[in-house]
């Protein structure tokens, strides 16, 4: 009797409620989290140098770095890492002297960065 007991005791172990998430004797993990796709755009931004821009095709990937005037320090940031060049527009003759136009796929918020850099520092591109 003690015999069937236990064997019945432990088919209902074996066969009771399971906590889903957990195998037995391994500690819980952290459930992973689901990340959002992040929302991304088409940022125009004009590099100071327009010679460089012409080198871009669409596909590339660029780091986009912000150099300040001199009059102000001198000093040069990365402001968008890995950015995916969509597009070259054909240079207007007119705008030779200001450099010349890169639309670059981003994050929204890194478009914001660049925005904000285009209008203190010149923008300039290296290759990744």
């Amino acid at each position: 009797m003690a015999a069937g007991l236990a064997v019945t005791a432990a088919a209902l172990v074996a066969a009771g409620p399971r906590e889903a998430d957990r195998a037995r004797g391994h500690p819980v993990a952290e459930p992973v989290r689901q990340h959002r796709a992040v929302e991304r755009v088409s940022a125009p931004v004009r590099i100071a140098d327009g010679a460089t821009v012409r080198l871009l095709r669409p596909g590339d990937r660029v780091d986009v770095i912000a150099a300040e005037q001199a009059a102000t320090g001198g000093d040069a940031q990365v402001v968008a890492r890995g950015a995916r060049v969509t597009k070259v527009p054909e240079p207007l003759d007119a705008a030779a002297d200001s450099g010349a136009l890169v639309v670059l796929s981003v994050p929204r918020s890194t478009a914001a960065r660049l925005a904000g850099a285009s209008a203190t520092a010149r923008l300039a591109v290296t290759l990744c």
